[in-house]
């Protein structure tokens, strides 16, 4: 695959997707996914995102009142919907995930506005590594806001530290259920070079 042509699957002609075709995500195929996005910089190798790739009926029954009545169609014909969440006591893993320095993490500990703020943004940015790595790996994306968080909060993590972000459909998206590309900021309307 040529340079045009990987910017093209990853950006230029990726679309996020509201219908779905069937096709199965095997376990190996997320295993394999989250062996991509676990290799992009967060800071100080924070890692906060986790992830929940809800797939099976039982599982999306239990998202499904969380949903805007919109997204509700999108997740049950997706293959995979992830709930894109973050732990904000990644502080725990300081050991493993700063070994040369964990006392780094000891700021998060005793901080826990600053240990949320870190957590959500980190989480955000690995995201985002996981849309590029699943349109890497050939599979569409819709990724959705449209969510009560604290129903998906309470549905999946209730007992944890572990907070939703966002979803994200996966699976291989119907183009027939696409509409025109929607418009963008150009660089003058959205950059400044300072």
């Amino acid at each position: 695959m040529n340079e045009s042509s990987t910017l093209d699957q990853l950006f230029r002609q990726a679309r996020s997707h509201n219908g779905w075709l069937p096709r199965d995500i095997a376990d190996a195929e997320l295993q394999a996914l989250y062996e991509l996005v676990r290799h992009g910089p967060t800071s100080a190798n924070t890692s906060p995102m986790r992830l929940v790739f809800v797939k099976t009926a039982e599982a999306k029954a239990r998202l499904v009142p969380a949903l805007a009545p919109a997204n509700v169609a999108k997740v049950l014909g997706a293959s995979v919907t992830a709930i894109v969440a973050y732990d904000s006591a990644f502080h725990q893993w300081g050991e493993t995930l700063f070994p040369h320095r964990p006392s780094q993490y000891d700021a998060y500990a005793a901080n826990a506005a600053l240990a949320q703020e870190t957590a959500l943004r980190n989480s955000s940015l690995q995201g985002g590594y996981l849309i590029l790595a699943a349109r890497a790996l050939g599979l569409d994306c819709g990724p959705l806001s449209g969510f009560d968080a604290n129903a998906v909060n309470q549905a999946f993590f209730a007992d944890s530290t572990w907070r939703v972000n966002f979803l994200c459909n996966l699976g291989k998206g119907d183009p027939d259920k696409l509409f025109a590309r929607l418009p963008r900021l150009d660089f003058a309307q959205a950059c400044r070079i300072a």
